[in-house]
């Protein structure tokens, strides 16, 4: 059975290529505003399968996954800019910001479906803006939710990380996907080349 991460997310690629499966890639092209009075957690678990719907080819195991960072309940969104960026650190200084991480795995051709959702409280130190603006200028975090990236230089902005599973915070819950794979009689690791 093939194996399809419905994601263009270079993160979620290099997590998923750690199993050591082989696996295809679609974009799953949804539409990810928000919806007005949506807990974060319920839209991870939404996108994510929405995402692993998007994928229409049958006979395969579908791959969605999504994570929503929030502080006191607010949804922090990527930044795209330096400015947004630093100050989106600048808030986050000193707080706790709880990812979700939300997968979802489906096989087209029995229907059957798994999700397993994952959270992580990341505790930023009190951060000055001039590290704020010097860890952006060298890291680079625009097209991350909270402004770092835990896996490069984000790690010296952390205080702890208490979570389940550390690499739901990269985008895509590995123990869990090995939990869900195993579920769709995918054994792991994989005795051959083929699923």
């Amino acid at each position: 059975m093939k194996l399809i991460l419905a994601s263009t997310s270079l993160y979620r690629v290099a997590l998923l290529r750690r199993l050591r499966v082989p696996f295809d890639i679609a974009d799953p092209q949804v539409d990810e505003a928000l919806i007005e009075g949506e807990l974060p957690q319920d839209r991870a678990r939404r996108l994510a399968s929405l995402k692993a719907d998007t994928v229409s080819a049958q006979g395969v195991l579908a791959i969605g996954a999504d994570q929503v960072a929030c502080l006191n309940g607010h949804v922090l969104r990527k930044p795209h800019t330096i400015e947004a960026a630093v100050a989106q650190l600048l808030l986050c200084s000193g707080q706790v910001v709880r990812f979700w991480t939300a997968v979802s795995i489906r096989n087209t051709a029995s229907l059957w479906c798994g999700e397993r959702l994952v959270s992580c409280d990341v505790s930023l130190r009190e951060i000055s803006e001039p590290e704020a603006e010097r860890y952006v200028q060298l890291d680079d975090p625009l097209n991350c939710a909270g402004s770092f990236k835990w896996e490069s230089l984000g790690i010296s902005l952390f205080q702890s990380i208490d979570t389940d599973d550390p690499t739901a915070l990269e985008g895509l819950p590995l123990i869990a996907v090995c939990d869900l794979l195993r579920e769709a009689d995918v054994p792991l690791p994989l005795l051959s080349e083929k699923i």
